[in-house]
């Protein structure tokens, strides 16, 4: 028998499954619908940005030359309405933030350093002007590849001209819960019976990333139903199954999938919640065999299922994204694996929730943190710097 020991930590088996990763193919998406995505080619500047020199306050534009002095007024140059006559010396034209610096001016005066229309204080060349080309220069890389496209990135990129971007496509995911035992939410319970939950966790992460998973019936635990429901589920670019990858004698899914030429490259995990988790390939096809326990499902998926998702996508750091905290009260550790305990975050302190066990989603309710606790002798004590996950 393997012990605890023997089996891959959490970095092990993550470097596993991102080894098997093959980026999937890229497709143009319009710059208005790419937030979440992950950028496949460096995005480069079609434009100067700004495209002009522009003011960056309401005042006059001016020849630094001619301040302090009192100066004619010539014009008037707004956003998008700029002043076509050159400046000459010893004048002034009124301008809006944003607006083209007419020819001829080399500054701008604020209107609170302007006494009525005409006379002004010193101005240095430059000053209160937004360079033409001083945010990026037309060909500059505005996004890397590789990166995760949020609001500044498809602002920027949209500010810079570009309208479209290359992105891998988005990952086509099947979501398969087994277990006889399982209902439908708000349906009657015989005895022996629970409320379906996992499926709905599973779907809910792919949504937070933006992926819409096929959510599959549930399956009984038949050897007949479960080799259908995981045919179908491999036609996908991800199958994540949950329950049936434990030595139950109802515990199917692996050596279905094994049947079905699935090659499984880890099964079990030093980790708690979790470790009976399974990770095979089939083809380009990732399965994940998430644990039946709702809690050790929702870890495995934070720990192995996200970051894999991600690097399907070309992202150049897929995660975990742990941040740092620090403990609000003392947690034993264990000194076999991995722990990841669920907390309830208020700034940077964490302060872990009663009720650990993996079956106890509710508790989990309350939780908004997954903090990491490595293996180990003892306890962290209060106020020790930990690593931690959103969720």
């Amino acid at each position: 028998m393997i012990s605890v020991s023997d089996l891959p930590g959490i970095d092990e088996a993550l470097a596993l499954v991102l080894s098997r990763v093959q980026p999937l193919a890229l497709e143009d998406v319009p710059i208005g619908a790419a937030a979440g995505r992950v950028l496949g080619e460096e995005a480069r500047a079609a434009i100067d940005l700004p495209p002009f020199d522009s003011s960056a306050m309401d005042g006059y534009a001016v020849r630094a030359a001619d301040t302090p002095g009192s100066l004619a007024v010539v014009g008037h140059s707004a956003a998008g309405r700029p002043e076509a006559r050159a400046l000459r010396p010893g004048e002034a034209v009124v301008i809006s933030t944003g607006a083209v610096v007419p020819t001829g001016a080399d500054a701008v005066v604020p209107v609170e350093r302007t006494t009525g229309e005409v006379d002004v204080e010193q101005v240095a060349v430059g000053e209160n002007v937004r360079p033409r080309g001083g945010d990026a220069r037309a060909g500059d890389v505005v996004v890397a590849a590789g990166s995760l496209l949020g609001p500044p990135q498809v602002a920027a990129l949209a500010a810079a001209g570009v309208a479209r971007v290359r992105c891998a496509r988005r990952p086509r995911v099947a979501v398969i819960a087994t277990g006889s035992e399982l209902r439908a939410p708000g349906s009657p319970l015989a005895p022996g019976e629970i409320y379906e939950s996992n499926s709905i966790l599973i779907a809910a992460q792919l949504g937070l990333s933006g992926i819409e998973a096929s959510v599959l019936p549930v399956v009984a635990d038949d050897a007949t139903a479960t080799r259908a429901a995981l045919e179908r589920g491999l036609e996908h670019d991800v199958l994540i199954t949950s329950g049936g990858v434990s030595v139950g004698p109802h515990d199917l899914v692996r050596a279905t999938l094994s049947e079905l030429g699935a090659e499984e490259v880890f099964w079990r995990v030093a980790v708690k919640p979790g470790k009976p988790i399974a990770f095979g390939v089939r083809g380009d096809t990732l399965v994940f065999g998430l644990p039946g326990n709702p809690v050790s499902s929702l870890v495995g998926f934070e720990l192995f299922v996200r970051p894999a998702l991600s690097a399907l996508q070309g992202a150049r750091d897929p995660g975990p994204d742990y941040l740092p905290g620090r403990l609000a009260r003392a947690v034993r550790r264990n000194m076999q694996r991995d722990e990841l305990v669920r907390a309830r975050r208020v700034d940077d302190r964490l302060e872990p929730l009663s009720g650990q066990d993996s079956h106890m989603i509710a508790r989990a309710a309350a939780a908004n943190a997954l903090v990491l606790i490595p293996r180990g002798e003892g306890e962290l004590p209060v106020d020790a710097g930990v690593s931690y996950l959103r969720i």
